[in-house]
């Protein structure tokens, strides 16, 4: 199967087109400035922008397409919205397959789209599942919780959320989540392209633990937590929603009344035991860790991913990393 993967050099996208070449796929991964150095050699890497509504020459040819592009919730680049990126991207790509004689489409949407939480972020991404759903195309969606890994948004997120030492959190960090590995999705990602049985069915998948917020700060930063009164972090959120170098405005704030957690897991329906899964806490060491191992060489913030560490990546927008001084800037929601 020849797939064409929007999105593929982001930090998902990477993890998909491994999965996929390993299976005996032809990949093509597709991103605005592609690097063809951070894919698998047999992948080929075009350089493409899911906001021009004319994207036929790139899908023609291929039989299936996977949309991983994506704008992290809490942050927004200049000169793109979550609108433009997540609606109208998907719409380009939908009608650009249907064109062009795609038969299967996979669409990574996030969980809590239907939870009916009016934000940036969930609008445009309930907007781009009703497109999927509409379309002709035999189609699979995916909504993970929280997805963690190497070169992920959500623990530069908490770095910038959660001061060292005290630690302010609306509601005292209440708000559950169950954060899933990238290394644990992107084969479940795979299977739903190639498998039939999946087809016309949207999958809430979730990791192996059920944390509060507060309990996956305290394993990025060292501190106490000190809790925000939601009556009063709803006033704060709307004071400082104009200022971008502040990680909690309107949309964060009502991203953080969702619990994002499943419903009904759907790990069954691809026969994944639960208890095989990555744990966020052994993935993410706290900062006493960190510390203790780092004793005799320079303290960077690092996390471990397949038994390696690696420093932490900026958050990135359409799967495309930023150094610390291109950071994006925030705009809404707790999840990548």
């Amino acid at each position: 199967m020849n797939v064409f993967v929007a999105g593929g050099s982001g930090f998902v996208g990477r993890s998909v087109c491994r999965v996929l070449v390993d299976r005996g796929h032809g990949v093509t991964a597709a991103s605005r400035t592609p690097d063809p150095s951070e894919l698998p050699a047999d992948v080929e890497a075009v350089s493409v922008d899911v906001t021009d509504p004319d994207l036929d020459d790139a899908v023609a040819g291929h039989d299936a397409v996977v949309n991983l592009v994506a704008l992290p919730s809490h942050v927004q680049a200049r000169g793109r919205s979550h609108e433009s990126v997540h609606a109208d991207g998907t719409r380009h790509l939908v009608a650009a397959s249907e064109r062009t004689g795609v038969d299967r489409f996979v669409q990574l949407s996030g969980l809590g789209v239907d939870s009916g939480v009016e934000t940036a972020y969930f609008k445009a991404k309930r907007r781009a599942e009703r497109i999927v759903r509409e379309s002709s195309l035999e189609w699979v969606i995916f909504r993970p919780s929280v997805i963690f890994g190497d070169g992920c948004a959500f623990v530069p997120f908490l770095e910038r959320l959660a001061p060292p030492l005290v630690i302010p959190l609306p509601g005292g960090g209440r708000t559950p989540l169950q954060p899933i590995w990238v290394e644990d999705l992107t084969p479940l990602i795979a299977d739903g392209l190639a498998e039939d049985r999946h087809v016309g069915n949207a999958y809430e998948i979730g990791g192996p633990e059920r944390l509060t917020l507060a309990e996956i700060v305290t394993r990025v930063r060292d501190g106490v937590v000190v809790p925000i009164p939601m009556a009063l972090t709803a006033v704060l959120a709307t004071l400082v929603d104009p200022l971008p170098w502040i990680p909690v405005g309107r949309d964060q704030y009502r991203a953080l009344t969702l619990e994002n957690t499943t419903r009904n897991d759907a790990l069954a329906a691809f026969d994944v035991d639960p208890d095989s899964l990555r744990p966020f806490s052994a993935d993410v060491p706290s900062e006493g860790e960190i510390s203790a191992a780092a004793s005799s060489e320079p303290v960077r913030r690092e996390r471990r991913t397949d038994g390696k560490r690696h420093t932490s990546a900026e958050p990135h927008t359409d799967g495309e990393p930023h150094t610390r001084s291109e950071r994006p800037e925030r705009d809404s929601g707790v999840r990548p």
